[in-house]
């Protein structure tokens, strides 16, 4: 019989979070807003984002990575299930290149074959259906589109705060279920930005 792990060790160990809403949602927001330059710019190589590209952020908060993104050139279609967080992305959000729409990971409001890359930064953790996730990246995703997933790297039995990310075990548990669910070139690895060490899966859709 195959031994499953734990509920505690999968990729999306904080599903159960209630979402961000209200006061505390907006004062969120506004946290998130600032201080995250480095992980986008680690999202932004990763990817090999170019000129051009149609670049989708999952669980995209306030905006800031999706912005950077557009200083790059991308096209960016930030998704956020929580209302509050694009109000606020839409208000520090200048021109034309970065649209928001309210959305999930598990059902995503984008067509077939419409994204040059796909991203989810600090938010698979969250995701309430992993394997749905995964099957909605590859539907957005062009042929030879770009998947990444970063969270926090974090050690076994962290409680609390210092819970929100991955260890190295449960990356690699994302990284096998974007094997299973159709992608190619699956990797994990750590990364650092500045003090913070983060974890990241990468795949391609064939």
């Amino acid at each position: 019989m195959a031994s499953h792990p734990p509920a505690t060790d999968v990729p999306n160990h904080h599903a159960h979070h209630p979402g961000f809403a209200g006061a505390t949602g907006l004062l969120c927001a506004l946290g998130m807003a600032v201080g995250r330059g480095a992980d986008a710019d680690l999202a932004i190589r990763l990817v090999d984002l170019r000129p051009g590209d149609h670049v989708v952020d999952v669980g995209c908060g306030p905006g800031a990575a999706a912005r950077r993104a557009a200083r790059a050139g991308a096209r960016v279609t930030g998704i956020d299930p929580a209302p509050v967080m694009l109000s606020v992305a839409r208000r520090l959000t200048r021109g034309g290149a970065v649209t928001y729409l309210e959305g999930r990971a598990e059902a995503l409001p984008l067509g077939d074959r419409s994204a040059d890359a796909l991203w989810a930064i600090a938010t698979v953790h969250h995701w309430p259906d992993v394997e749905a996730g995964v099957a909605e990246a590859l539907r957005v995703l062009d042929t030879g589109g770009r998947f990444l997933a970063v969270e926090r790297r974090t050690r076994p039995g962290a409680t609390g705060l210092a819970s929100h990310g991955w260890t190295d075990e449960r990356a690699e548990a994302f990284a096998a279920l974007c094997r299973t669910g159709g992608f190619a070139d699956v990797r994990s690895e750590p990364h650092r930005t500045g003090r913070r060490s983060l974890v990241a899966v990468l795949a391609t859709k064939p």
